[in-house]
């Protein structure tokens, strides 16, 4: 199941939530993962439209760290694929 947000039609390839840079912030769009993983996920604040920051990440790369809600939630590469971003607007 995909649970999506503000997404156009002509939108080819977005990019996910691994390609984040370090200290990098963006608006997530959609998690394309399975129901009861994508609601843990809204519960902890992967919210579609709302932002996520990049913190840091393991010595070996994976897991990566994530800030959202004020909370730093660590997020394996295999789920951080799945989870697609739009650049962070401006605020």
């Amino acid at each position: 199941m995909q649970l999506s947000f503000k997404r156009t039609p002509g939108e080819s390839k977005s990019r996910t939530l691994a390609e984040l840079g370090s200290g990098e912030a963006a608006t997530l769009v959609d998690l394309d993962l399975p129901i009861d993983f994508a609601n843990r996920l809204m519960e902890l604040g992967f919210l579609p439209g709302g932002p996520v920051f990049a913190a840091f990440s393991a010595p070996g790369g994976d897991p990566r760290v994530f800030r959202v809600e004020g909370a730093e939630i660590a997020l394996r590469r295999e789920t951080a694929l799945r989870i697609h971003i739009s650049p962070a607007v401006a605020a």
